[in-house]
Formats: C-alpha cells, structure tokens, sequence
C-alpha cells in the first residue's frame, strides 16, 4: 500500500477482463481511497485513465452475495474471485479479481477511516 498522506489508500491488484475471447485478458487495476474527499466511495482505476467510483459497502457485500447499485454489479465467483460488472452505454466490463486483493485493499480502506477519526 502506498499512502500520499497517511490516509489515502493507493492500493493495485491484477484483474482479468472476462470477454467472448478463448482467453481472459489481465489488466493492471488501481484501487483508491481517499476518506477525506468521500469516506464512503472506493475507486478503481483502469488504464486509459478509466475510473469507476462507487460505494465501500457495495464492493464488501459483492464479496458475499451478488449485488447491484446502478451501473455496477459485484458478486463472488466461487472461492476465491470476486467479479465487478461495470455498464456503460457503449457496453460492459466484466472484471474477475482474487477476492484477497480486494479484502486487503478494504482492510486498508477501514484503517484509514479510523486513523482519520482518531485524530
């Protein structure tokens, strides 16, 4: 985890983008987190400057059970992947993560609320 100060969450994990094609395609994926601009927001950060934001509690409970807000859908996918769905009006983008990237980075997200109110 990289921190711009010590409560900014700049964390990275390797998606794959899941499509029609025999083979998946693996994508870098920034995962941000800034409490003082949106404690309740997460970011995730494609390349090509692409950038999702959406609620905290969304991606947690996509993590156990599928669930959708809006545009974006998060459900687990077995053990051990999480899936995010991202609509836009020019298509989908169907993303697989090992589901222990993105724990670690809401482990991160929830340290960071709390040294924000200790303070």
């Amino acid at each position: 985890m990289a921190a711009v100060d010590d409560r900014i969450v700049d964390d990275h994990a390797k998606g794959r983008i899941i499509s029609d094609a025999p083979l998946s395609r693996p994508v870098p994926v920034g995962l941000r987190y800034d409490p003082g601009f949106s404690p309740e927001t997460v970011r995730f950060v494609f390349p090509g400057a692409v950038e999702w934001s959406f609620p905290r509690a969304l991606l947690e409970t996509g993590m156990r059970t599928p669930t959708r807000r809006g545009d974006i859908g998060v459900w687990p996918c077995g053990r051990v992947q999480t899936v995010v769905e991202l609509h836009r009006d020019d298509g989908v983008t169907v993303v697989q993560f090992d589901t222990t990237a993105l724990l670690r980075f809401l482990k991160h997200t929830y340290a960071a609320s709390t040294s924000m109110t200790t303070r």
